[in-house]
């Protein structure tokens, strides 16, 4: 058996759910008008005597995008795979719109299209002849199955190249083959690995743009190792590093969490050193000096403190000095610096 056969077997249709029950963090049923999607309880897959995956839990409520990210061998693949069933964990629970993926597979499993990084597509077909056969593996009625293609084509731009066989595909369009499959049976949650890579800039932005359209009625569990994307798009995120999650919340609460400090630019018009001024203020700790503008301004760079805003002091002493201030900007903490910060420099497991 392929893993295309066993990809088909385990994508199915999406059932209604009781839209009054989800599970709290505490495990207690409750009612409401939003559920969890995703639930993981110390889910735990080793390969031989070696954790890939460690005791990790996390929540994913309904109608959310979350990024999930980790270095290469952090352990992203082997937790998605385990999430859709492609592979049993060795001990913890994940459960999928409220359905234990071990105990009921085909349920979770009729919850989720799944996107795996590798996409896999029967490059010997057409475009509609694909997606009619997955509309028919997924149980789509035979009376919907024509329009249910037609909006998913619609839905990732791929109408135009219908009846080409996908094969002569560029990995873009492919790809969003690939995206049009997950859609098919309208499933509440995507799970997407790594949807962007190998694709050109172009289609990176692309890509992009149609999760977000995706997203705006789905909960979309996305990973990815282009940052900016996950800024762009993504509510929430979750970063793991050796098999264990090690921090989770949204982009601004996690850089002002693990930030170390903050770095002003500004723009002087002096023939004075603002530097020893400068550094004598509370909450700056160095000052820089990078050269002059195009306009003649001297280029400094002043790291502040973690959790000072010196900003006012700046300007006052500017005015006191006598400089013509041209430009102050903060300049803004990247995920980017976060996630180094929190994953550097350690040893990797496989995944």
């Amino acid at each position: 058996m392929t893993l295309l056969d066993i990809y088909t077997f385990t994508t199915w249709w999406y059932p209604p759910v009781n839209p009054h029950l989800l599970r709290n963090r505490g495990g207690v049923l409750i009612e409401g008008s939003v559920r969890f999607m995703i639930e993981v309880d110390k889910l735990t897959k080793y390969y031989g005597n070696r954790p890939a995956v460690s005791e990790m839990s996390f929540f994913v409520g309904e109608g959310e995008t979350v990024g999930f990210l980790g270095p290469n061998g952090a352990g992203k693949s082997t937790t998605m795979r385990m999430l859709t069933g492609f592979l049993s964990p060795t001990s913890g629970t994940a459960k999928i719109a409220g359905f234990d993926i071990q105990e009921n597979p085909i349920e979770a499993r009729k919850n989720l299209g799944y996107l795996p990084e590798s996409t896999p597509l029967y490059k010997d077909m057409r475009v509609c002849e694909f997606l009619a056969y997955r509309g028919r593996i997924k149980g789509v009625p035979a009376s919907e199955r024509s329009k249910a293609i037609d909006e998913c084509l619609e839905k990732c731009r791929v109408t135009d190249v219908r009846n080409r066989i996908i094969g002569h595909l560029s990995k873009g369009y492919r790809q969003r083959v690939g995206l049009a499959d997950t859609l098919l049976g309208k499933p509440k949650l995507l799970i997407l690995d790594e949807p962007t890579v190998g694709l050109d800039p172009n289609q990176v932005v692309e890509t992009r743009s149609l999760i977000q359209e995706i997203g705006e009625n789905r909960t979309v569990f996305l990973s990815t190792h282009i940052l900016h994307e996950v800024e762009l798009v993504c509510q929430r995120v979750f970063i793991i590093n050796q098999g264990t999650m090690i921090a989770e919340g949204n982009t601004a609460d996690l850089c002002g969490k693990y930030a170390e400090h903050r770095e002003l630019v500004l723009h002087l018009f002096t023939d004075d050193d603002p530097a020893a001024d400068l550094e004598n203020i509370k909450g700056v700790k160095k000052v820089e000096a990078r050269g002059k503008t195009a306009e003649g301004a001297r280029e400094l760079f002043v790291t502040c403190s973690k959790g000072s805003d010196p900003r006012s002091e700046i300007a006052r002493t500017i005015s006191e000095k006598g400089w013509i201030l041209q430009e102050m900007r903060m300049e803004p903490v990247r995920l980017e610096d976060i996630f180094a910060k929190l994953t550097v420099n350690s040893e990797q497991l496989p995944a």
